[in-house]
């Protein structure tokens, strides 16, 4: 795997659970402008992305060449680094770390289909768009 290659997907790695994080935090709707919501869903981002280095190095990233496991793996590393990055603010201890995880994992793989090939998908919503 070449590093431009490796760059792209640490910084997918990085949006997708930042964005799942503060969709399912704890009253992240409310306080949505809080910085302190802002900095644990960054921080999980950047811890989520960090395991997908790493997992670049290993067989793990023929996984990332997929969109199924490319789902799969962004949900297991976001579940993981929400639980690296803080405690879970619900009732049940892990219930957040794994909505994020699903969240994500829902969110690389929409992200997968609507964007590859040069995001024909939505070029061609776009130009249907146009037309009318």
């Amino acid at each position: 795997m070449n590093w431009p290659l490796r760059l792209r997907i640490v910084l997918q790695r990085f949006w997708q659970p930042t964005c799942a994080c503060m969709t399912c935090m704890l009253g992240s709707w409310a306080n949505v402008m809080s910085a302190a919501h802002w900095i644990i869903a960054i921080r999980t981002g950047f811890l989520t992305s960090a395991l997908a280095l790493v997992l670049t190095f290993t067989p793990a990233a023929r996984l990332f060449r997929e969109r199924t496991g490319n789902a799969l793996m962004v949900g297991l590393l976001a579940c993981i680094g929400d639980v690296v990055s803080h405690r879970s603010g619900y009732a049940h201890p892990v219930l957040e770390h794994v909505a994020t995880g699903v969240t994500s994992g829902v969110l690389a793989w929409i992200a997968w289909y609507l964007l590859e090939a040069r995001a024909r998908r939505l070029r061609a919503l776009w130009a249907w768009i146009a037309r009318r």
